[in-house]
């Protein structure tokens, strides 16, 4: 069978994160992260005892990391201005902090790579998080005056923006599940601290899209949100209880930032069971004309697994939170066992036709896709290489449903790795390796290509799926 090719213009790139690369945690006047936090605190909570204090060492590596991702091929990269090293207590800019990103961005022009600025990848400053985070809507309007500063430093060089990535990962890991510290599962304050990103959101985008028309930024910058979008399935000959475990699957986690996103509007069917369940948020006099401000110029669109629900069991959990749905194992699932997620590339096609459908007109891209494997020094052949044979073919089967979606009539405009150097990742650390490139924690950070590196060049050197 022959190959299949991507359009010309379709890019390739790396997706990572300020919290997760760039270590130098209290340097230059960066203020604690509720990840520094987190740490100070128990850091027995974390893979090793490995915190969130050196990230893979990109504060002083980024020269070299960049050159990497040139050598790929990649034409961008995504990352994140970390708000705890950008600004000081007072909202006023952290003049250390402002210089490092100039230089990040100016390396990256100078090696002709594009980068793609997101605001916000779960760091929020821990002094906010000590006056309420995100349940306090007072740090809505501080989000807004980080994001404008931020679009006003850099607007000039950075064409891309984004204001989340992914939004729905803070209420469901510190308030839905209970993952995250403070440990607690209140669905109505989980629903609350969405409700405030989502107004957030909007007015960073209603302050981005002003700014265009004063002329304080080219008018050629775009920008968008990064959601892990997840297509919602459910069991076969399924039930009415089953289809409402999708329902509202469906709203929360996709359709709530879809219609933010494409419409101004958050989906009224959510919001009406959110109502009869006593889940509502507070929505004030006023927001509406915020949440219309949310539309954005493209969407980035993170894949890792699907969501595989039915009805749920019971009505309510051990905490009092009502339920919407119970996971659903599917019989022929494939896992990625060390991460415990489903491998089921055809996802990445089905919600690409959902985008299609759901908001015509709307680009998009894939921002996130990656396979996080533990222990991989165990595929080293005799002279040192990680042969990563199974990286290689989960990009290339994921790849292979982007093009037939591209073919049936999704925009989809390009593809970011996850992880394409080795970073660290939250509780995990450095359990799971997600690189196309190596870091060796023992030498110094050093940095070492793997099998799929070649292979991922190829790849995008030609854009054809080899």
């Amino acid at each position: 069978m022959a190959n299949y090719k991507l359009p010309k213009d379709f890019f390739f790139g790396a997706a990572m994160s300020g919290p997760q690369t760039e270590g130098a945690h209290n340097k230059d006047g960066k203020l604690p992260s509720v990840w520094d936090h987190w740490s100070d605190l128990e850091i027995n909570a974390f893979h090793n005892n490995v915190g969130s204090y050196v990230g893979n060492d990109f504060y002083n590596k980024y020269e070299e990391d960049i050159k990497i991702l040139k050598s790929l091929n990649f034409k961008s990269y995504r990352t994140s201005i970390q708000w705890s090293r950008l600004l000081d207590k007072d909202g006023s800019l952290n003049p250390k902090g402002v210089e490092f990103y100039h230089k990040v961005i100016d390396c990256s022009i100078e090696n002709g790579i594009d980068v793609f600025m997101n605001l916000h990848h779960f760091d929020l400053p821990q002094y906010l998080e000590d006056r309420g985070g995100w349940l306090n809507r007072e740090v809505v309007e501080a989000y807004s005056n980080f994001a404008t500063l931020a679009f006003k430093e850099f607007g000039s060089k950075v064409k891309h923006w984004f204001t989340f990535n992914e939004p729905i990962v803070v209420p469901m890991q510190m308030y839905m599940n209970g993952a995250w510290y403070p440990y607690e599962v209140n669905h109505k304050k989980g629903m609350t601290v969405q409700y405030h990103i989502t107004l957030a959101h909007c007015l960073a985008v209603r302050e981005f899209n002003k700014l265009k028309a004063e002329g304080a930024i080219p008018d050629s910058c775009d920008i968008g949100l990064i959601n892990n979008f997840a297509p919602p399935y459910t069991k076969e000959n399924p039930s009415k209880e089953d289809l409402e475990a999708v329902r509202m699957t469906d709203g929360i986690h996709n359709r709530w930032w879809l219609d933010v996103c494409s419409k101004g509007t958050l989906p009224k069917d959510v919001l009406d069971t959110l109502e009869e369940l006593g889940l509502l948020p507070d929505l004030r006099e006023g927001d509406q004309g915020i949440l219309s401000c949310g539309k954005v110029d493209w969407l980035g669109f993170n894949y890792y697994q699907p969501a595989r629900v039915q009805a749920p069991a019971e009505k309510f959990d051990e905490y009092g939170n009502p339920k919407f749905s119970d996971p659903y194992i599917w019989p022929e699932r494939k896992m990625n066992v060390y991460r415990g997620w489903e491998i089921y590339p055809k996802g990445i096609y089905d919600f690409a036709m959902k985008i299609t459908k759901e908001c015509p007109g709307l680009p998009f891209f894939i921002s996130e896709n990656g396979m996080g494997v533990e222990g991989e020094e165990k595929y080293k052949n005799a002279d040192g290489l990680i042969e990563d044979d199974y990286r290689i073919d989960f990009v290339k089967e994921h790849l292979e449903w982007v093009a037939r979606a591209i073919e049936d009539g999704a925009d989809c405009r390009g593809y970011h790795y996850w992880g394409a150097i080795d970073n660290w990742s939250w509780n995990n650390a450095f359990k799971n390796r997600y690189g196309f490139v190596s870091v060796d924690l023992t030498n110094k950070y050093a940095r070492v290509k793997k099998k799929s590196a070649s292979w991922i060049a190829a790849v995008a050197e030609g854009n054809e799926i080899i």
